[in-house]
């Protein structure tokens, strides 16, 4: 475990929240802002476009650095450096090789249990967002911002930000898993309640990696590799269907 130390200055855990949920608000509503003016400020009709692929995408593309930001201010306002606080630190290979083998096997194992019960892999949401951003010439931009973007900014908030300001003594890990897991696929509502199950899963694992390793860096790459294997998911269903 790279942190062996709960020593150093950490914001309460009141503070935490309200800084984390700041920086949620403002993403979304720069998020906001920005789809108003581009669908010149018609509401009703950005409301019923809520899976179109241009929208997702723009709105993760704003979303996430917004939110970074307001993160990245209330640490340079608590005079701590961003890399150590965040824990945006390189990982040591052995971390590395078990994380990419478990979150494989967690997509292997959730993928098989959805495919034996008759249930969908790829939700409707993924075929639509993907298909409508294939028509309006937005594939490009979707797959920058779900496998980069996201990532970056969900492991900022929810491995780098909440996780310090939760954990403060090995005691408390397991707790803070568990809790930060829950924020993290409770805002995943445009799945049905198996894929923010398996959300949820995936997040105690990255959970776990990030208590272990020290390194929210390797927490991005593993959810990173998530998301790319949804996307990968979804272009052979869309192919298929086609």
């Amino acid at each position: 475990m790279r942190i062996r130390t709960f020593l150093a200055p950490v914001l309460p855990y009141l503070a935490t929240c309200a800084w984390a949920f700041v920086a949620f608000l403002a993403g979304q509503f720069a998020a906001l802002v920005v789809l108003l003016l581009g669908w010149h400020g018609d509401i009703h009709a950005l409301s019923t476009a809520e899976y179109d692929g241009s929208v997702v995408t723009l709105s993760v593309l704003v979303l996430n650095p917004v939110t970074v930001g307001v993160l990245m201010l209330a640490v340079h306002l608590m005079g701590r450096g961003q890399a150590e606080y965040l824990a945006l630190v390189w990982p040591r290979l052995r971390s590395v090789t078990v994380g990419v083998i478990g979150i494989l096997v967690i997509i292997a194992l959730t993928d098989g249990l959805l495919f034996a019960s008759g249930r969908a892999i790829v939700s409707p949401f993924q075929v639509v967002s993907y298909t409508t951003a294939a028509a309006e010439g937005w594939l490009p931009l979707m797959w920058f911002a779900t496998v980069l973007v996201a990532p970056a900014g969900e492991e900022i908030m929810f491995r780098g930000f909440l996780f310090r300001g939760f954990v403060r003594s090995a005691r408390s890990a397991w707790p803070a898993i568990v809790v930060v897991s829950l924020l993290w696929a409770g805002l995943h509502l445009q799945y049905d309640w198996t894929g923010i199950s398996e959300i949820a899963v995936a997040g105690l694992f990255l959970g776990w990696v990030r208590w272990r390793s020290g390194s929210t860096l390797l927490t991005f790459l593993l959810h990173a590799l998530f998301n790319l294997e949804g996307m990968l998911e979804t272009l052979v269903q869309v192919k298929h269907l086609l």
